[in-house]
């Protein structure tokens, strides 16, 4: 096969790939974002890669866990090539949006298939902390999960969860041991935190002598 000959042979493959792949790149994402488990299914058994991203630098577990599309997350579950520790543009594994939501299993599924429980930064147990799930938080802490974490600006789980999580979160960290007295960059503890998400019942809870 002369040079010319296989330099035509390429660009014909190359191309057929590239459109082939693009049809499925929409047809993936399309279907993640409906979830048609059946359709991703196929897809990935068809060659397509479970890790791609979308234009946001989503994979389609990250957006299966937060959008809560079980079928879709099953699907991806299922190849062994399945990325559990992928960071989207933003800096959140899977395992974050799982904690986010509440989902407790996917979360543990998450975990035992490899997730890491802590990253430097935001981590899973600030999510957590920020969602409806004390079982999540519980789970995070039980795994190795740093109570008092410290986000990009020296936020930690416990304000997370005054301004925003369950207030059985609250309860659960308190008990655990988080610190009342830490600060992050804006000088703001925990009760600061309650104050500016409007739950000033639970100040009396998060206040420091």
């Amino acid at each position: 096969m002369n040079q010319y000959f296989k330099t035509i042979v390429y660009v014909f493959v190359a191309t057929w790939i590239s459109t082939t792949h693009a049809g499925a790149y929409e047809d993936f994402f399309q279907a993640v974002n409906r979830d048609d488990g059946d359709t991703v299914a196929t897809l990935v058994k068809r060659g397509f890669d479970v890790n791609s991203r979308n234009a946001d630098g989503q994979t389609g577990l990250h957006l299966a866990l937060r959008d809560q599309s079980p079928r879709v997350a099953n699907a991806l579950w299922a190849d062994r090539g399945l990325d559990v520790n992928a960071v989207n543009g933003k800096g959140e594994t899977p395992l974050m949006m799982a904690a986010l939501r509440g989902e407790l299993e996917w979360s543990r599924r998450l975990i035992e298939r490899g997730a890491k429980v802590h990253k430097e930064g935001w981590s899973p147990i600030h999510y957590a902390a920020t969602g409806p799930e004390p079982r999540v938080v519980a789970l995070l802490l039980d795994r190795g999960a740093p109570i008092d974490a410290l986000g990009p600006n020296r936020s930690t789980p416990l304000m997370m969860a005054a301004s925003y999580g369950a207030e059985a979160n609250v309860d659960l960290l308190l008990a655990r041991g988080a610190n009342k007295r830490l600060r992050n960059d804006l000088d703001l503890d925990a009760s600061a935190f309650a104050k500016q998400g409007g739950r000033e019942f639970l100040i009396p809870r998060l206040s420091t002598p």
